[in-house]
């Protein structure tokens, strides 16, 4: 695959990016996906990448390769590196990491759920899924990301696609997509400690914490035992109905975190708020354990208070050191996943590709990832803005 100029060269003064030394879209392109065994695959790797970033509206596989080339076979091309290419997403997103890492994130790992809605039955993983955030049942592929946190904003590290028994126990779908044979139906639990466990090797954090919404999760507490097994702080949205011990009594019975919550007295705490204003609010904590566990660890609840003392998400910590304002400044980073997420959504074309194989859904996955981190950690100024765009062939 050539590459012509329309004005500029892809190294030209004009084509910089700004904010440290590696300015250029090509010098991040070739780190991202230096493990990308070909030639061609590294160039369609950056044209790819090229057109999520200069492409507006709905970034349909067409519509990115009409951006980045006058070729009509280019569509088929980048189709072709999508879906059926053999590189390693692996490899490609602990390039991502590892370049996220040299800016220095802080030790939060949010964990996210990406619904991507789909028509038919055909996409990889799809399945009916009830949301909790718009509370409705709907047609999706359901994704788990990690995100790391540098400064303000959030960047997506890892991904795995949740797939249901009805794909993991069908050979003929799982032929047809191309699932692995290691890949087996895991609930959102297990989906989370594996991409804990991922991050933590190609880190070798062991002081991060890890923030997840398992509030819909009726086997959260397999998370709760894992993290602990783990050695891994967490501040975790637990269901209402979770079993908990009230800490300090002498025989305490089990109750739900919602009623042993209701039970406290209220407190008055500082809270962030998405708008990255701050107040008071009432709240509610107490300290617990969790049944099954001789003695076992100490964990907080807590919840702030909303309207006729209801309260809102169930927050389960093991932070019990830190003040419950710092744990909840953790809290409130979950809203800026889901913010990241429908930035992604809307802006980088995470909803739009079809997704039919195992491989291309992954693939999708890192481009659009590496496309979004870039954008939101080198701050785009490329001539591309100013119809000088390079052309890929």
């Amino acid at each position: 695959m050539n590459t012509v100029q329309s004005g500029t060269s892809p190294t030209s003064p004009d084509a910089t990016y700004v904010k440290g030394s590696e300015l250029t879209l090509d010098h991040y392109s070739r780190t991202i996906f230096k493990s990308l065994r070909r030639i061609d695959q590294r160039n369609w790797a950056h044209a790819y990448l090229k057109g999520l970033l200069v492409t507006s509206g709905k970034k349909s596989v067409r519509r990115l390769a009409t951006a980045v080339s006058d070729d009509p076979s280019a569509v088929q091309s980048l189709r072709q590196f999508v879906s059926l290419s053999p590189w390693d997403f692996d490899e490609v997103m602990e390039e991502l990491t590892q370049w996220v890492a040299k800016r220095r994130p802080d030790p939060v790992w949010s964990i996210g759920r990406a619904v991507l809605p789909k028509r038919g039955d055909r996409s990889v993983g799809v399945h009916r899924y009830f949301d909790l955030s718009s509370a409705r049942t709907v047609n999706c592929q359901l994704g788990l990301g990690s995100f790391q946190c540098v400064g303000t904003t959030q960047v997506p590290v890892d991904w795995c696609l949740y797939l249901s028994t009805t794909w993991t126990h069908d050979s003929k779908r799982r032929r047809d997509a191309r699932i692995p044979d290691s890949e087996q139906h895991r609930p959102l639990w297990a989906h989370t400690l594996r991409l804990v466990d991922r991050l933590s090797a190609r880190t070798n954090s062991t002081s991060s914490v890890v923030l997840v919404d398992m509030s819909d999760e009726p086997d959260v507490g397999y998370l709760l035992h894992g993290l602990a097994k783990r050695r891994r702080d967490f501040v975790v949205a637990v269901p209402p109905h979770l079993a908990v011990l009230q800490a300090g009594e002498s025989i305490p019975a089990p109750v739900s975190a919602r009623t042993l919550i209701l039970a406290q007295n209220p407190e008055s705490a500082v809270f962030p708020r998405s708008d990255a204003h701050r107040r008071g609010a009432p709240l509610q904590t107490s300290l617990v354990r969790l049944p099954g566990n001789s003695p076992g660890p100490l964990y907080r609840l807590f919840a702030e208070l909303g309207p006729h003392r209801n309260p809102g998400p169930l927050w389960l910590t093991s932070l019990t050191r830190r003040s419950v304002e710092e744990v909840g400044s953790i809290a409130a980073l979950q809203r800026k996943t889901t913010d990241v997420i429908g930035s992604m959504e809307q802006d980088f074309g995470l909803l739009d590709f079809e997704g039919r194989s195992f491989p291309g859904w992954y693939h999708h996955m890192a481009l659009v990832s590496a496309a979004y981190t870039f954008r939101r950690l080198r701050g785009l100024t490329s001539a591309a803005t100013h119809g000088t765009a390079q052309r890929v062939r």
